[in-house]
């Protein structure tokens, strides 16, 4: 069908915030970015969300509403040099009367620090505003410097409605697709196959309609599937692919399972995935999954993130790979996440309670006299390093929040717990 040679996803790029699709918590009426955007003044920005959710897009209209130089790089390709080039551009050109240059970067999350500290001089002059895009947590992958003086905005999943809603504005506004006489009877499977990615949606939407025959063309579920099934163009690394393979992986060593667990984990490696990702998730996993089931597991995790940051591919495989079916292996128990959990729901619902009066610091002579900490009991000047008293605020005294998991550890722990505190917590 003589498909233009722009991809159906740049041709449909928005270029206003009016045609911005989804995001409304952050660009709707009255939304703080959007309000920033309106008042012409925006801070360095960190953009955290899944592929395919609109960062790009939202910067190229930022710089847009702003009227300010626009300049883009990808991490995967470029460099110190190619940020200095850039930072030195700006500057000689001068601050077009005090409105500085926008500098958009890609997938922040794969510039090493180095490469992050090139950028600091600069956004702390004011010479660049960055715009950061990043799918990975910027708690982990920015420096603090940045970060510090970024703001971090977070984009959702776009909704099923979003990308039905995507599918049928390309059949009805792109110029080359509503030449076609195209019926949209069904989109469940193309959003399936997308994983929620707009940029993929579209791409699969054009390999479908260029892929059928031509004449009226119904989408329909079945017809996806059949001209879908086989190509490779689904997956890639940075897609759903990778978070869906993390996922199988995290399960699977939840579950025990140290083979398929080392399935994934190679899944992983051969697609040419972050070591440090992947020891990062195994250190969650290891508190949240085992705990006190067995204490060793967070530190064998910890060791694990350790060696992977000195050592790299291809030799981190086998640490990694020790880990994980450590971790696989192991009993499990999800007792201190329920417990901070519950902890936190119970702050959540009870606020600002005082702290007990016996177990206020008394630095002051005042304090004294008011008899902060007075009736405290140092537990190491009683036998066996225990005394009974309250430490909870008055008002949920007695509250039971920790479970220990019915594993050996914790069955020692729920016992020591039982003969100290007999009744008052039910162990």
């Amino acid at each position: 069908m003589g498909m233009n040679k722009t991809p159906l996803a740049e041709r449909l790029r928005p270029t206003s915030l009016e045609t911005y699709l989804g995001q409304e918590k952050l660009v709707g009426e009255g939304a703080s970015l959007r309000k920033a955007i309106e008042s012409g003044f925006i801070p360095s920005l960190i953009l955290w969300g899944p592929p395919g959710v609109g960062k790009t897009t939202l910067a190229n209209i930022i710089a847009h509403s702003l009227k300010r130089p626009f300049y883009t790089l990808s991490a995967i390709n470029s460099g110190v040099k190619d940020i200095r080039e850039i930072i030195n551009k700006v500057k000689s050109q001068g601050m077009f009367g005090g409105s500085n240059a926008i500098l958009f970067i890609d997938e922040i999350h794969r510039f090493s620090k180095s490469q992050q500290d090139s950028l600091l001089g600069a956004v702390e002059k004011g010479i660049i505003t960055l715009i950061g895009a990043t799918t990975e947590n910027p708690s982990f992958e920015v420096i603090p410097a940045l970060l510090s003086r970024s703001q971090v905005y977070v984009l959702e999943h776009f909704t099923k409605k979003n990308l039905d809603d995507l599918i049928r504005k390309a059949v009805r506004e792109d110029k080359e697709l509503a030449q076609l006489d195209i019926e949209v009877k069904e989109t469940e499977e193309l959003i399936k196959l997308s994983g929620g990615d707009a940029r993929k949606l579209l791409n699969l939407l054009e390999l479908v309609i260029s892929s059928a025959e031509k004449g009226k063309i119904q989408l329909t579920n079945e017809l996806v599937h059949s001209l879908i099934k086989d190509k490779t163009i689904l997956y890639d690394k940075s897609g759903e692919q990778h978070y869906d393979i993390v996922s199988a992986f995290i399960k699977s060593i939840r579950g025990s399972d140290p083979n398929a667990a080392l399935y994934y984990l190679a899944r992983m490696i051969e697609g040419g995935e972050d070591p440090k990702f992947i020891a990062r998730r195994l250190l969650i996993l290891s508190s949240e999954d085992i705990g006190n089931a067995n204490p060793t597991a967070l530190v064998m995790a910890t060791n694990c993130f350790q060696a992977v940051s000195i050592i790299g591919f291809p030799e981190s495989r086998i640490i990694l790979a020790q880990c994980v079916t450590y971790l696989a292996c192991s009993a499990k128990s999800n007792a201190s996440y329920a417990a901070i959990a519950s902890a936190q729901a119970l702050v959540a619902e009870t606020g600002n309670l005082p702290v007990p009066l016996h177990l206020r610091n008394a630095p002051t002579k005042l304090m004294k006299e008011l008899n902060y900490g007075k009736e405290y009991q140092y537990a190491h000047n009683h036998e066996g390093n225990f005394v009974e008293q309250e430490f909870f605020p008055e008002e949920i005294a007695g509250k039971k929040l920790f479970e220990p998991g019915n594993n050996a550890r914790e069955n020692e722990m729920r016992k020591k717990l039982q003969a100290i505190w007999k009744e008052k917590y039910g162990y």
